[in-house]
């Protein structure tokens, strides 16, 4: 029998990852009890889909009486640490985990594991491309975590040979007490602050991807982000960095000279493939490239790997994704930016004239810089959701022949794709990056691209 035989575990959140553990420990043995907040009728998918297992379900509150008898509290992703159940778990000395930390304590291979404030996905999908063409059959790449998979379902078939490529957020980190051989850190900017309170708090659960490194381990870093480089004195094993710059002579790291991608190792550059072969927008995705080649260097992958992976890659969904040309207009979902700073990415992706969709629910985070910028840069605002009216104190006023031109304030985003309708013109691109996480509409920032795709399409 495994180790999970006989445990007692209980898993507070059932959205995807509590759910993926509930299966894979109840397979492997355990008493497992799920226990959400949320009702029984509010749950009924996500019980559904463990109908054929021997799962007990507790929903509608968290009484304390699940800890007595309990071995393990598991935490789901989106579920704060500080909820009373968790912290009476700590006070009772009920070991706390999740499922990212279990996948790390299972899996038999090597583990190349990303974080970052902002382009986590696009950067993971990026290296998960890149392996495919490194590692050769019948070695396996196994891609997921934060994105796609939860991959606790698949620790138990996969091999010694096989590659894992990684997404972790901050909140699967906070509990982490293990790290991956490769670790990367793109970024660390305000982004979570509902949930972390501060940087300082945040900056820390991104760091804990690094603190169980060993000599033999390789760290890659934004050596042009502050929060990320930061983080370089905690490096046990080899550095590797990237940046648009080219590193300081005799480090190694990737960068952008005349219209090429190279790696420089130690004394040594090397061109790694045209520019121009990239398919994203923005100088943010050229960053989350150079990144990847950078990642796929510490992992010993070569020059044609990192083209393959690049070549074709038009994005992943939700991420500045063209969903249609209506009326000459051209119509991008950006769902995921749920940051401030992400909003300021995407507009920076365009030259086109501007109008931008900006809402959802606030994460305590500042807006002032995207304010500024949008004042230079966007015709029209269309402001929907929970933190509509903050963004609305922080804009301001329309100011004659300035920036934007219209602020609408509306309550939904049906409203808002009405409304940004209305006043987009033949070779103007209208903009849903948000800003704010979805959860004052939809249940994540992907049920909430997916409507707008929708909406979208829908327009006669």
């Amino acid at each position: 029998m495994t180790k999970w035989s006989g445990k007692r575990v209980v898993i507070i959140g059932a959205a995807r990852q509590g759910l993926a553990l509930a299966r894979y420990l109840e397979k492997n043995g355990a008493f497992v009890t799920v226990n959400d907040q949320r009702s029984a009728e509010q749950l009924k998918d996500a019980m559904d889909s463990l109908q054929s297992t021997a799962v007990r379900w507790v929903v509608g509150g968290h009484p304390l009486s699940l800890l007595d008898g309990t071995d393990l509290v598991a935490v789901s992703g989106g579920v704060p640490l500080t909820l009373p159940i968790i912290q009476e778990a700590q006070k009772r000395g009920v070991p706390l985990t999740n499922d990212s930390q279990i996948f790390m304590s299972e899996v038999p291979c090597p583990v190349i594991a990303l974080t970052g404030s902002a382009g986590k996905t696009t950067t993971t999908t990026l290296v998960g491309r890149m392996a495919k063409t490194a590692v050769p059959a019948p070695r396996q790449v196994w891609v997921g975590g934060n994105i796609g998979l939860p991959l606790i379902e698949k620790v138990d078939v996969m091999g010694s040979d096989d590659v894992v490529i990684l997404e972790l957020s901050s909140f699967q980190l906070e509990l982490m007490t293990y790290s991956p051989h490769i670790a990367a850190v793109l970024n660390i900017t305000p982004n979570h602050l509902d949930r972390h309170g501060t940087m300082e708090a945040y900056t820390s659960a991104k760091a804990r991807i690094l603190e169980f490194q060993h000599p033999d381990s390789l760290t890659v870093l934004n050596r042009e982000d502050s929060g990320s480089w930061s983080l370089r004195g905690m490096v046990k094993g080899k550095l590797v960095s990237f940046g648009l710059a080219q590193p300081p002579a005799g480090e190694n790291g990737t960068y952008v000279s005349n219209g090429y991608l190279w790696l420089q190792d130690g004394e040594r550059q090397t061109r790694l493939f045209e520019q121009d072969a990239i398919q994203l927008r923005g100088q943010h995705n050229l960053v989350n490239v150079l990144a990847a080649c950078a990642i796929a260097y510490a992992a010993g992958w070569d020059a044609n790997a990192m083209l393959a992976g690049v070549q074709d890659f038009r994005g992943v969904a939700h991420r500045l994704e063209l969903v249609r040309v209506w009326h000459g207009a051209a119509w991008y979902n950006d769902s995921i930016a749920t940051a401030p700073e992400r909003t300021a990415a995407a507009i920076r992706a365009f030259n086109e004239p501007l109008v931008l969709m900006l809402g959802g629910r606030d994460k305590n985070l500042p807006w002032e810089d995207l304010a500024e910028l949008i004042h230079q840069r966007v015709e029209h605002v269309v402001l929907f959701g929970e933190a509509a009216p903050k963004i609305a104190h922080v804009l301001g006023e329309i100011r004659p022949y300035q920036l934007p031109h219209t602020i609408q304030n509306v309550g939904n985003l049906r409203q808002a794709v009405e409304a940004a309708a209305k006043v987009a013109q033949p070779g103007q691109v209208v903009l849903l990056s948000p800003g704010g996480t979805s959860y004052d509409e939809f249940k994540d920032f992907e049920e909430r691209g997916e409507k707008f795709r929708e909406l979208v399409n829908e327009l006669l």
